[in-house]
């Protein structure tokens, strides 16, 4: 994890990642795989916002179930959502209420 954190009035962080088999799935298209960036943004209401997008492409995607709650920790829900999407299996975002 490279912990990349971009301040723009906010915390962010962003992160390349290699899909695990299966990938990541999103609420726009679906299961998406292979190198993929995960950003995830600190919100309003203790919240975090995951999304997702193959590298070095232009549209970002929901990650499944985003956003959750940070629990005050925003950068060790982004190191979850990086281990999801590693371990693949159609990886939702970390702490998201089951369907």
């Amino acid at each position: 994890m490279t912990g990349r954190q971009h301040m723009t009035g906010r915390q962010q962080w962003c992160d390349e990642v290699p899909a695990g088999p299966g990938g990541a799935m999103t609420d726009e298209v679906g299961v998406i795989t292979g190198p993929l960036t995960v950003r995830t943004t600190a919100v309003a209401g203790g919240l975090v916002r995951i999304e997702i997008q193959y590298t070095d492409a232009e549209e970002w995607y929901t990650l499944t179930g985003s956003p959750v709650p940070h629990h005050g920790d925003p950068a060790a829900v982004h190191a979850a959502a990086l281990a999801a999407v590693r371990a693949g299996r159609a990886a939702e975002a970390p702490g998201a209420a089951p369907a």
